[in-house]
């Protein structure tokens, strides 16, 4: 006679094997703190920052045990994951078109993607390590320098990064053929006038409230017809005739065939982690940026100027 089953075997694949390997996938605090020999507190904060792959179930912290080990590996000198470059911030023709020129030539062999988010969310996007590049301009080419750096100073990770020129590149108002006033910036601002506006946190919105300000303008007062999330959205909605004027940059007017009103040049940088820095994919990126036929792209566009192109102007 066979021996009658005790009442607390478990079947293969019941819930006490369930419940071991949701414990073997996901790792407590504790067990966190343990694994990286860094105190609780650490961990708590590090997760709290978005710094560290973590997830929270009903109060308590959860985390994923091969996220945590690709983290560590990632976190290493020069980056493990070097098939991979992922570019976020500010829009740019130029740069959009570098990255195409990259993707085309490096086939499957890597992946390169670039979207646009506007300074602000990009720096954020990069100190929480979701992207590798973030592209940025905050104002007047002769206070870039130490703008840019007041700007990523509000960043935990700062120290981190690298800061690298791009170019410099014409800002100004973009507008529907036809629209630019004889008699100066003012006309634009009458209630009459459409605007496309862009989100809080782009540099070229930061332009324009700095545009208005100078020109004595309120700008709860502009008459606003549409929300635009980047450089060529804001053309695309001049083109489309759902505004009469946008704040951006001459190429993206020149793109769609728009006049464009010039207020001044800023500086477009490159913000990233000094890891990234040395990447092959990140170096090659920036070869493109100089390569012939990019460089025929900025004088077909308009607006930009490379005297200081790969200057760095921060490296922690």
């Amino acid at each position: 006679m066979s021996a009658r089953p005790d009442k607390t075997d478990k079947a293969p694949g019941g819930a006490a094997d369930s419940q071991a390997s949701v414990k073997a996938r996901f790792m407590s605090v504790r067990q966190v703190a343990e694994y990286l020999d860094i105190h609780e507190k650490k961990v708590y904060a590090l997760a709290a920052q978005g710094v560290i792959p973590a997830t929270k179930v009903t109060g308590k912290w959860l985390f994923p045990r091969d996220l945590i080990d690709q983290w560590l590996l990632e976190s290493a000198h020069g980056g493990i994951l070097t098939d991979r470059l992922v570019v976020a911030g500010s829009d740019d023709p130029l740069l959009f078109r570098a990255v195409m020129q990259l993707v085309n030539e490096i086939q499957g062999r890597a992946l390169v993607t670039y979207t646009s988010t506007g300074t602000q969310l990009g720096l954020t996007l990069l100190g929480r390590q979701r992207i590798d590049v973030c592209g940025i301009h905050w104002g007047p080419a002769k206070e870039s320098e130490y703008r840019h750096l007041a700007v990523i100073r509000q960043f935990p990770r700062h120290r981190d990064w690298v800061v690298q020129r791009a170019f410099y590149r014409e800002q100004g108002l973009i507008v529907a053929p036809g629209t630019r006033p004889e008699e100066g910036l003012k006309a634009l601002f009458q209630p009459h006038v459409r605007w496309a506006m862009r989100q809080e946190g782009a540099g070229s919105q930061r332009f324009l409230r700095e545009t208005l300000a100078q020109e004595g303008v309120d700008p709860a007062s502009l008459r606003v017809t549409a929300h635009v999330y980047s450089e060529r959205e804001a053309a695309s909605a001049v083109a489309m005739d759902q505004a009469d004027a946008a704040p951006g940059a001459r190429a993206a007017a020149t793109e769609f065939g728009l006049d464009f009103i010039p207020v001044g040049w800023e500086a477009y940088d490159l913000v990233l982690n000094r890891g990234v820095y040395f990447r092959t994919l990140f170096q090659k990126l920036f070869d493109q940026l100089k390569s012939p036929e990019c460089q025929r792209w900025a004088k077909l566009l308009g607006g930009y100027d490379f005297r200081d192109s790969g200057k760095l102007i921060w490296t922690g």
